[in-house]
């Protein structure tokens, strides 16, 4: 009985380790504060989603968590891009200076430059 119970504490011990390493979450805020530090690193955001462009399932969507907002860079033809209203949790590397122009027609310029250039995002 006693190897059983040092089994389970070591179960629960490596999936504490595991979940502490994945991609930190942040605030979209927290992102544009410091986007050198966070353009070094994978990144998790999630927010809502509050517009969005495809063709072929790769575009552009602008993701919206209370703080700020950020437009994702999605070329993940398996999922495709969100659709506005959605709520997703997106990682990914932040961009300075990326030209959106060239992936959508935006109603409004970008404010900061930045962009999140998505490797993976799950939509609710």
């Amino acid at each position: 009985m006693m190897g059983g119970n040092r089994v389970w504490t070591g179960v629960v011990f490596l999936a504490i380790l595991v979940s502490a390493a994945g991609c930190p979450r942040r605030t979209i805020r927290q992102v544009m504060a410091e986007s050198n530090r966070y353009a070094q690193q994978e990144v998790g955001i999630e927010g809502d989603v509050v517009e969005s462009y495809s063709v072929l399932g790769r575009g552009a969507y602008r993701i919206d968590d209370g703080t700020d907002r950020l437009w994702v860079v999605s070329w993940n033809t398996r999922k495709g891009v969100p659709r506005k209203g959605a709520r997703v949790y997106v990682k990914g590397n932040i961009r300075d200076g990326y030209d959106l122009q060239s992936v959508v027609k935006l109603r409004e310029r970008l404010s900061s430059g930045l962009v999140m250039l998505e490797k993976d995002h799950k939509a609710r």
